[in-house]
């Protein structure tokens, strides 16, 4: 090994502690940081250069390989994987590849090019629902922190969904976010530094907007925000006339954020047009202040052009077979169940309609808050009798516990309408049984008690809503799929899960297991929950809206079934569209809408609305929102219901006649779907070609490693380590992990077999292996420091010999590791801190290495893994022809410094050509010579 006492540089190699080190870039001019020539990020340690004497660090050269240990192809080509594997700041075109646990669909990584063709990142993803808009705004934040071009980020979502992304950006993205929020902010200041505030202390936070938008923690998090923000369900931030004030104050916020030029912002919505023009031009403001002058009836191509660089929108069609990756999108089998009432119901259900029609009729001499009030108790006794015997329980007894306002003055009509309609522009929706907002008279009350009663008295048997319900559940059970159960109260909820434990689970060796979640449980006691509920082979999930939006439920639930009919078409499709997304394994999907066909409301809600919303996304494969706040079609149907006393029937007809509010709103609700047709089609980014994508799809996969590279090496690692794995039908099996990966497997399923998959389409129960899973990482490196530090027998080999009748000349494989410095220079000749990446190189001559002949470099990697023995040489032959090679190995100095030249220019191109617009920036890459050899490869024609 060569010593000298020259200063070293970053990506160079030194000498510290008897070990060898590749020097890191650095921003601290305080520090080096040195990284284990065979090691990974994690083991990255510091120096402090004013102590370095005290640990004196010199200058080094990569170690030849032993020609003593000279192994076959399949060990070499495991050194080669290893190696691949092992690197995280890969010299790919995109750098955050090399630490991703996920390998992105092709039409996931547009959304990355359009950013990093933007100065500023600012941009409103729009994909459908279940297309991974949490996957193409992670890639993007990863990005940019692995340019360091970013170095704090925030999400800002609703609170169920803070724990989904802080996993999602943990597990895929090697992002560690904390969660604030009001359970969580406590404990997180009990372990700030003196002086720290929360939104300044933490690199990576996820926040909820309801706890961030409030006064009292608005002004502290404006004043650390980081430099990077993601909104999710941006729709909620939307601002228009129709708006209450909490969504004002959340639009606030987002403004204020929007309003530094500098800070990148990245808004998510599948429905960002809620169908209100104003709210729409809000959110595009957010991007560029310009946007919210658009005449969106008038759109030019100018503005149209200018959009499209901020904004995508795509369908399922639109991405389908994208560079002809299939994506598995599920198909989705809607039917309609209905039942009729029993006889103790109908006649609950009928006396509690009159009371209600009576109740709005009965409005002579009453303020207009009064009439407000009984207006909005005439729906929720009707709704919640409508829902379940325990719903009209639970707001009756409210009522009769004189639990009223005394005297009513003024009536909260946002606070009542999240009670009662199915707002999906809120963050949280209340699960809560209404309260009855009226002074009720002596003869109402008596009423009111009556009713209870008559509730309390209808058995599960007399429900015929639950029996057909667990007659449908039992069914899906029966089909091997897991159906969820979407309540719009929790009183039903609780009620229906009871309900269903009991009937399928009389027999001892059933294994379901039915669970109900509901918004009066914490955000981490429902995780817990579903947590829970997952380790059941049979599981059915009683849920309220509190999950409808956001969560995740693709990898348990394969079926649905509306217990309660949403009163928004928008809530239909959120909740459908759990189950219903890319990663979902089961190819169908199976849904019910669960009506009364003896129920007026039922009936008119049905025609009116979802057979309407149900239609369109059939034609168009998306979904259209109403064109109007829905309450106000609501309104108009439950005023018609309460005005006259017509059959159902005869109330279609007065809803749908000429001139109607309802064929007003279908009329419009005909434009929003032309306007939708014409707004995917510009937005679609077919701009921007596949094969772009397929180009640095295909050069990050030599750099980084492909899915089916991942697999070799895993089943190749554990069969020379004597533990192979077991074929089965849809995934592999681990039965005795090797001692390396003993710890590893023990915390994922115990002294359990270990189900493991390479292809990142989940199936339940089966752990995904991806290129930064744990157990990869552990065998790189365990095979790396195994190989470079000489031991004898190794499991991977730095060098090979084999005779073989794939050449017909001798042929020479190099493994050779590259490492590039990457600087970006401005207009100004500046440099910024340079970044390093590294890549591994397969390198195959013919002739002597005074003259070699080269290989092209798909024909050595084609070499090495197709180049069987057939042949044996002995001992002897092989250690001579090694060494001999290994000492005329300097000869090839001036052809390798060419190359690693060429690999220096070809990645700068890559980086000008995917980074377009820089501000007058471009990126210098210089090669850092001499490269390593990690290994070598002899082909001996035979």
């Amino acid at each position: 090994m060569t010593i000298s006492t020259s200063l070293p540089s970053s990506a160079s190699i030194v000498s510290c502690r008897d070990r060898l080190w590749v020097v890191m870039p650095q921003a601290n001019s305080e520090l080096m940081q040195l990284r284990p020539i065979g090691g990974s990020e994690d083991q990255i340690c510091a120096v402090y250069q004013l102590l370095k004497e005290l640990d004196p660090i010199t200058s080094a050269e990569f170690p030849l390989p032993n020609p003593d240990t000279i192994g076959d192809r399949t060990s070499f080509q495991l050194l080669l994987d290893a190696a691949r594997l092992n690197l995280r700041a890969g010299a790919s075109p995109f750098r955050c590849l090399g630490k991703l646990s996920v390998y992105p669909r092709p039409y996931q990584l547009v959304p990355l090019l359009m950013a990093l063709r933007l100065p500023t990142v600012r941009m409103l993803i729009a994909d459908d629902v279940g297309i991974g808009k949490t996957v193409e705004a992670g890639l993007i934040a990863r990005e940019l922190l692995d340019r360091q071009e970013i170095h704090r980020t925030v999400v800002l979502c609703p609170p169920q969904l803070c724990q989904q992304w802080q996993k999602e950006l943990k597990q895929k993205f090697q992002i560690d976010a904390v969660v604030v929020r009001s359970s969580t902010a406590a404990k997180l200041e009990r372990g700030l530094p003196s002086g720290k505030h929360i939104f300044e202390y933490y690199p990576h936070i996820i926040v909820s907007l309801d706890y961030v938008k409030s006064d009292r923690h608005r002004v502290s998090f404006m004043a650390h925000c980081p430099d990077f923000v993601i909104v999710d369900e941006a729709h909620t931030c939307s601002n228009s006339s129709a708006d209450g004030s909490a969504q004002q104050q959340r639009y606030r916020l987002i403004e204020e954020i929007a309003r530094q030029e500098k800070r990148h912002l990245v808004l998510l919505s599948a429905t960002p047009h809620s169908g209100i023009e104003t709210g729409f031009l809000s959110l595009i403001s957010l991007l560029k202040p310009e946007f919210g002058k658009i005449d969106l009836s008038n759109f030019a191509l100018s503005e149209r052009a200018e959009l499209a660089k901020y904004f995508v929108q795509r369908r399922r069609g639109d991405i389908k077979q994208w560079l002809g990756a299939e994506t598995p999108f599920p198909d989705r089998d809607s039917t309609e169940v209905s039942y009729q009432l029993s006889k103790p119901y109908q006649q609950l259900y009928s006396e509690v309609y009159d009371f209600a029609r009576n109740l709005v009729k009965t409005t002579d001499g009453l303020s207009k808050a009064k009439q407000q009030g009984r207006y909005w108790s005439a729906l929720a006794i009707l709704r919640c009798v409508m829902s379940s015997p325990a719903a009209a329980i639970a707001t009756l007894g409210k009522q009769i516990e004189n639990r009223t306002l005394a005297g009513i003055e003024e009536i909260d009509d946002e606070l009542m309408s999240t009670y009662i309609y199915d707002r999906t522009e809120q963050e949280q929706c209340s699960d809560a049984t209404p309260p009855i907002e009226m002074q009720a008279q002596e003869g109402e009350r008596r009423k009111l008690r009556q009713f209870l009663k008559d509730a309390g008295a209808i058995s599960p048997k007399d429900d015929r809503k639950l029996q057909t319900t667990i007659a449908w559940v039992k069914a899906r059970l029966d089909e091997g799929l897991n159906p969820i159960v979407w309540c719009r109260y929790l009183a039903t909820a609780k009620y229906v899960s009871e309900q269903l434990t009991q009937e399928l689970t009389k027999k001892k060796s059933s294994q379901v297991r039915i669970i109900a979640i509901t918004g009066e449980q914490s955000e981490d006691e429902r995780e817990e929950r579903l947590a829970e509920l997952a380790t059941y082979p049979q599981r059915v999930m009683v849920a309220t809206d509190c999950l409808s939006e956001g969560v995740n439920l693709q990898n348990h639930f394969q079926a649905a079934i509306h217990y309660d009919l949403p009163w928004n078409p928008n809530r239909l499709e959120q909740r459908e569209g759990r189950i219903d997304r890319y990663g979902q394994a089961a190819p169908v999907v199976k849904t019910c809408l669960l009506y009364g066909s003896d129920n007026k409301i039922d009936l008119a809600v049905l025609d009116v609305l979802i057979r309407k919303a149900v239609s369109i996304r059939k034609t168009l494969g998306i979904t259209v929102p109403l064109p109007i706040d829905s309450s106000t079609i609501q309104t108009a149907i439950f005023k018609s219901l309460f005005e006259q006393p017509s059959s159902v029937q005869q109330l279609s007809l007065d809803l749908f006649q000429a001139g109607s509010p309802v064929a007003e709103v279908h009329s419009r609700w005909d434009k929003a779907v032309d306007r939708e047709k014409q707004s995917r089609t510009k937005f679609a980014q077919q701009s921007i070609k596949p094969g772009e994508i397929d180009t640095e799809l295909q050069a990050a996969n030599r750099i980084l490693g492909s899915s089916e590279d991942v697999e070799r090496f895993v089943r190749t690692a554990c069969e020379r380590l004597g533990n192979s794995l077991k074929r089965e039908k849809k995934y592999w099996v681990m039965a005795t992990p090797p001692q390396c990966l003993k710890s590893i497997v023990e915390k994922i399923v115990g002294d359990k077999p270990l189900q493991m998959t390479f292809q990142s389409s989940p199936i339940d129960g089966v752990e995904y292996i991806g290129r930064n899973h744990p157990i990869v990482e552990r065998l790189a490196s365990f095979l790396l420091e195994e190989t470079l530090t000489d031991k004898q027998n190794p499991t991977a080999a730095r060098c090979g010999y084999v005779i073989t009748d794939r050449v017909k000349v001798r042929t020479n494989l190099l493994l050779l590791r590259l490492r590039h410095l990457i600087g970006d220079l401005d207009a100004g000749g500046i440099s910024t801190p340079p970044l390093m990446a590294e890549e591994c190189i397969v390198a195959g001559f013919t002739g002597a290495p005074s003259n070699p002949q080269w290989l092209s470099p798909e024909a050595a990697l084609e070499l090495l893994q197709s180049a069987e023995a057939t042949a044996n040489a002995t001992d002897g032959q092989k250690q001579r022809e090694v060494k001999d090679l290994l000492d005329r190995y300097p000869e090839l100095s001036p052809d390798l410094e060419i190359l690693a030249r060429e690999r220096a220019e070809e990645l700068g191109d890559t980086y000008a050509r995917i980074r377009a617009i820089t501000k007058g920036k471009r990126s210098i890459v210089h090669p850092q010579m001499p490269m390593d050899l990690l290994g070598l490869l002899i082909l001996t024609p035979g």
